[in-house]
């Protein structure tokens, strides 16, 4: 699966917000890993991030690379 940049940005801000707010971690959590961007950057790259991209016509499903 191909996303944009964009789409990449909003992935990764509202999976670190959905951390920063206590949502369980969907890898395991790096030793000295604080920061919820970086946690959710490494779940973007591990593909464990359970989104949905609608775009016109389209739906794309599946890990997010």
């Amino acid at each position: 699966m191909h996303y944009t940049r964009f789409e990449k940005a909003r992935i990764v801000g509202a999976r670190a917000l959905q951390i920063a707010m206590g949502a369980p971690l969907l890898i395991k959590k790096p030793e000295g890993t604080k920061n919820p961007v970086d946690l959710a950057l490494l779940e973007l790259e591990k593909g464990r991030i359970p989104m949905t991209v609608k775009r016109e016509g389209k739906i794309l499903k599946g890990p997010v690379v």
